[in-house]
């Protein structure tokens, strides 16, 4: 009987191809082959079982993309313990939130980010953080220590392919974050459908230079990779002239990346460097301007693919193929192989029904089904309940089908906002405005930007007259609930919030009055 789990298909590639170059970490400048790379793992895995870590525990991980991530998340794999990456750009209280619902036995973090995980260490004495670069902070242990003291040697461990492999927090509506639970088979299946989609072989090398925490980095492009037996290049932190040194250098064939990152890209001087490896380019996120699918291939010379997901279906959905990039521009493409989307009628008194099914250009949700499907989200199940209904995930986003089988995204039942590839909760942000001494009323919205798809967008009602646009950033800026990237780029100040009868803000109102004062005859603009 199958029993495919991530651990499985990991140590299948080693088998095959011990001795093939499997990671280069950029920032160690380390390089291991399948076998090496095995070592690693086992001894982590180890190490975590020496820890007391057992089966269905929470191991979390803190840090940018680095080698330990990928083999933080093969060790667990292999001894049946949770992975939990947590966004790096999240600020001390944030973090301390899914540490408090999460509960990790361990938790691995760098340096560029202990600052955050020293003010909140005192507050959870039963976890055990390991810190991975040199002079350790006090209350960590060191983690090249834990991996010295441990044996290389094989883990026998009872790992099911139904078991939890991951919670993978993502913000709710309500901007609380929930942790999407999925099995080693979901992620399996969602590695084997990534691989059909980017034609991927084990002579490719890709860039991993989108967030490794992020499901469409993890599980859309390094997992696949391995899965193949393809070469990883982790590279730390984006970096337009590193990444295109390293394509150069390292002959990278394929990598995922946001619109906003393949467009940084092209701003810089193309001809200083050899791009000729690069094939192809996956992209998601947001839809690219047809000007810049052009752009790409006129001066890189690459094809591009779309994915369309939410990180509760492990992400990828749907695709848009090479061939459909300009005929089909502005869409998210077909469902991937054994997905099934439909576009339904919302209902004002409960999720919609997925058998009320719109007819082609009829806006409505969008709900999908697959093998990849979260199994729910961890301690919440009202809100599993929801949005799982009847057997479908809800995405709460709004789009439509056209007359081939097309799925175009309109709009967010939610009101998300996307920059820079992140999605940021309004709520989130208001929250923390609303705590502001001189803040009466507020409602964020996102401001359509060239760059990052969209910045945050603050109206504003005063409650001390004398407050400022320069105090209410200052005042984000200092806020350990909210991550850089959410702070608000702009502020509006108002006399009073567009509400209807129930007392609901009518965002729509502040999109027009938005749109209507950096509308291109504007002078605010």
């Amino acid at each position: 009987m199958s029993n495919t789990t991530i651990g499985k298909i990991f140590e299948l590639t080693v088998q095959k191809y011990p001795n093939k170059e499997a990671l280069y970490d950029v920032r160690k400048n380390v390089r291991y082959s399948y076998k090496e790379w095995n070592e690693q793992v086992n001894r982590l895995a180890n190490a975590l079982l020496k820890q007391g870590v057992k089966k269905g525990d929470r191991v979390s991980t803190f840090m940018f993309n680095t080698e330990e991530l990928g083999t933080a998340f093969f060790a667990c794999a292999k001894i049946g313990a949770i992975f939990n990456p947590i966004n790096f750009r999240l600020m001390s209280e944030e973090v301390a939130f899914i540490l408090s619902d999460a509960a990790p036995k361990v938790v691995i973090f760098e340096k560029a980010l202990e600052p955050v995980i020293t003010a909140i260490a005192s507050r959870f004495d039963k976890i055990s953080f390991w810190f991975i670069d040199d002079e350790t902070p006090a209350y960590a242990a060191s983690y090249q220590e834990k991996l010295t003291s441990a044996t290389a040697e094989t883990i026998q461990a009872e790992v099911n392919e139904n078991d939890v492999y991951a919670f993978i927090y993502t913000s709710g509506t309500t901007g609380r974050p929930k942790g999407v639970m999925h099995s080693h088979r979901n992620m399996v299946d969602q590695s084997l459908l990534c691989i059909a989609s980017q034609k991927l072989e084990k002579e490719d090398v890709g860039l991993v230079t989108a967030p490794m925490f992020h499901c469409a980095e993890l599980h859309c492009a390094f997992l696949p990779r391995v899965q193949i037996g393809a070469k990883n290049v982790v590279l730390h932190q984006f970096n337009p002239k590193v990444i295109l040194s390293l394509i150069e250098s390292e002959k990278i064939t394929k990598f995922f990346a946001a619109p906003t990152m393949w467009n940084m890209l092209l701003q810089e001087d193309l001809s200083k460097y050899n791009t000729e490896s690069l094939k192809l380019g996956l992209y998601g996120a947001a839809p690219m301007a047809p000007s810049l699918v052009h752009a790409l291939h006129d001066r890189l010379g690459i094809s591009l693919i779309q994915a369309y997901g939410m990180t509760e279906m492990g992400p990828a959905i749907t695709f848009l193929s090479e061939k459909d990039q300009l005929r089909k521009a502005g869409s998210a493409g077909q469902a991937g192989l054994n997905h099934e989307i439909r576009v339904v009628r919302t209902r004002e008194d409960g999720p919609s029904d997925p058998d009320d099914v719109c007819l082609a250009g009829e806006a409505g949700e969008i709900i999908v089904r697959g093998p990849s499907m979260m199994l729910g989200y961890y301690n919440r199940e009202e809100a599993t309940e929801k949005s799982m209904y009847k057997g479908w995930y809800h995405s709460g986003d709004i789009g439509y089908m056209d007359e081939e089988g097309y799925l175009f995204v309109n709009d967010r039942v939610d009101d998300m906002i996307i920059s820079g590839g992140e999605n940021i909760y309004p709520r989130e942000v208001e929250d923390v405005l609303h705590a502001h001494d001189g803040v009466l009323d507020v409602a964020v919205i996102g401001q359509p930007d060239d760059r990052w798809g969209e910045t945050v967008t603050a109206f504003v009602v005063k409650k001390d007259p004398n407050v400022t646009e320069q105090d209410l950033d200052e005042y984000c800026k200092n806020s350990n609930s909210l991550a850089n990237y959410k702070r608000p780029r702009k502020y509006i100040f108002c006399e009073a919030l567009p509400r209807n009868a129930s007392g609901k803000i009518q965002k729509f109102i502040l999109r027009k009055q938005l749109e209507e004062l950096f509308s291109p005859g504007s002078t605010n603009k």
